[in-house]
């Protein structure tokens, strides 16, 4: 009836009639609040108030037969200017759901033990319980839904295994509270039974705290933690730092964390000291906190789901810093680690320049007439493109050094290691650490291998160099100001201070190019391939002579398996 009125000839019914809908509009209208809703919730949840398991259709069919549904469904007939608000917020209070954060032990109930059944009617023991205890609290507290990674996911159905591993972390992202069980955290425990609790040491449980917004604790016997009640234990000063102990992980990034590939190294430091049932998970838990989606291969082993995992995080963001590890190589990549505890260890902490030595180390640079060269260097590097990394090869842009020397080191102590003094074009000499054997060789004997220190480029070099020296400032200043100065046609008058500026950065980042670096050592394989060299501990290398900048313009993009 209502749609004969959308023609009539009468504004103001035509009007009246906007502020209106038909039964079958306002259906269509909650339908699509209630789609988006469960695009982004778990495919299967407890119905607490039952114990059943429901899939989504049956969620969407409980809320139809339901008051909220008839009351929300007349709204938004009567109310069409107001009903999309209203219906978000409804929906989004209806379907909210919990999810359950804990270690698994012993055996849990999987789905096929659940599935048509009444989770409050099975004998209590093990896993059983620890699931009856959950969906009470959740029920208790007002929620109708929860969620358990036990039984809550068919991991015999591949498509649906691969689907919600790629989504738990957004499950949990959009829980409207998350409780973390602590099985082994006793009744009455005191401040530090968190930190010492085997939840915190498991790979899943990272995201599973990282993510959701609102955060509770529970000891052995499902009371709050240090009996704290508040609503939302992200908000307590005292849990949060015992957090941050446990973890390692400032209390700041664990109350606001987002996910992306913003502070790679950092991340995959997180997770350096976590363990994983499945090898290939500690890769996999790692997904939703860079935000990417990509195969599951159960099987495939921990090298190349993290091999995998590390190549798309460089692909997609261009952040080297994932290569920064010690330890031993990928067989995926040589520049990627095979293991995660590689990570473990935080990167080394180079000396920093203050402002008086950037000063003068600019002048120095000015006086040695290094400017040319070095607006030449800093032209080629902001041009040079972006690291690449597909199908296992990376490109890596980088500045060479040419090795010209690589002597072995007596040591008899060293049976699985070996130390090297190693001499390359430019750069001061270093001893480096590593489990390889490498053919010693010398300029007056040269080896069949050719090998490379490199320096990573990092375009954030660039970015640094962004401000105009005092000297430089001051010296145009007084130019303007002298009697030659007046001489100047009106084109160097406008060009002046833009050379200025650009000379001036260039030098600055010829005196950062000449700081401390972590280098890696390549091996040339037959044709322009290189594979890294793996040492136990960061190489950190120094050009010999900062104002030598030709010394530093073997710039190149290398292949690197």
């Amino acid at each position: 009836m209502l749609s004969k009125l959308d023609d009539d000839l009468d504004t103001q019914i035509r009007t009246l009639r906007r502020q209106y809908l038909s039964p079958s509009e306002a259906e269509g209208a909650i339908r699509k609040v209630i789609d988006a809703q469960l695009e982004n919730a778990p495919l299967r949840v407890f119905d607490t108030t039952t114990g059943c398991l429901c899939d989504r259709e049956a969620r969407i069919c409980a809320f139809n037969t339901s008051a909220k549904y008839k009351e929300l469904l007349s709204f938004a007939m009567m109310h069409a200017d107001r009903q999309t608000e209203r219906i978000e917020e409804m929906v989004a209070m209806y379907f909210s759901c919990v999810m359950l954060s804990h270690r698994w032990e012993g055996r849990e109930p999987l789905l096929h033990d659940i599935r048509d059944k009444v989770v409050y009617s099975l004998s209590p023991a093990g896993g059983i319980t620890k699931l009856q205890s959950f969906c009470k609290i959740v029920r208790d507290a007002g929620y109708r839904w929860a969620w358990s990674d036990t039984c809550c996911i068919d991991k015999i159905n591949n498509v649906e295994l691969q689907e919600s591993l790629n989504s738990m972390f957004v499950w949990y992202r959009n829980s409207a509270l998350t409780i973390v069980y602590l099985s082994d955290v006793l009744p009455s425990s005191k401040p530090g039974a968190l930190a010492e609790s085997a939840w915190t040491t498991r790979g899943w449980t990272v995201g599973e705290f990282l993510a959701p917004k609102v955060i509770r604790f529970y000891q052995k016997d499902w009371t709050p933690y240090l009996d704290d009640h508040s609503p939302n234990h992200k908000e307590s000063i005292a849990i949060m730092q015992e957090l941050e102990g446990a973890t390692g992980i400032d209390p700041g990034a664990i109350v606001a964390f987002r996910p992306g590939m913003a502070g790679a190294r950092e991340k995959l430091r997180w997770a350096s000291t976590r363990v994983t049932t499945l090898q290939e998970d500690i890769a996999y838990s790692l997904f939703g906190i860079f935000g990417i989606t990509l195969p599951v291969i159960y099987g495939e082993k921990k090298h190349n789901a993290l091999g995998r995992l590390l190549q798309e995080v460089i692909a997609q963001s261009g952040d080297i810093s994932a290569l920064d590890w010690v330890g031993k190589s990928s067989e995926f990549n040589s520049c990627l680690p095979a293991d995660i505890t590689s990570y473990k260890a935080p990167p080394s902490t180079l000396p920093s320049l203050s402002d008086g030595e950037m000063q003068t180390s600019v002048s120095s640079l000015r006086d040695a007439g290094a400017g040319e060269p070095a607006s030449k260097l800093y032209t080629i590097l902001d041009y040079i493109s972006a690291p690449r990394f597909a199908n296992r090869r990376l490109h890596l842009p980088c500045i060479a050094f040419p090795v010209t020397e690589i002597r072995r080191r007596s040591d008899h102590n060293q049976e699985t290691q070996f130390t090297y003094g190693v001499k390359a074009a430019g750069l001061h000499d270093l001893l480096i650490t590593t489990e390889d054997k490498l053919a010693q060789f010398s300029l007056a004997k040269r080896g069949r291998r050719s090998f490379l220190l490199v320096r990573p480029w990092n375009r954030n070099l660039l970015e640094m160099s962004d401000v105009v020296d005092d000297t430089e400032s001051e010296e145009y200043r007084s130019a303007v100001g002298s009697p030659a100065h007046d001489s100047f046609s009106e084109s160097s008058e406008e060009n002046e201070p833009v050379h200025s500026e650009s000379r001036s950065r260039a030098l600055q980042l010829v005196v950062r190019l000449g700081q401390p670096f972590g280098a890696f050592l390549l091996a040339q394989r037959q044709g322009k391939e290189y594979t890294r060299i793996a040492s136990d501990r960061d190489i950190i290398a120094q050009v010999r002579d900062m104002t030598s900048v030709h010394t530093m313009m073997d710039v190149r993009t290398l292949e690197i398996l």
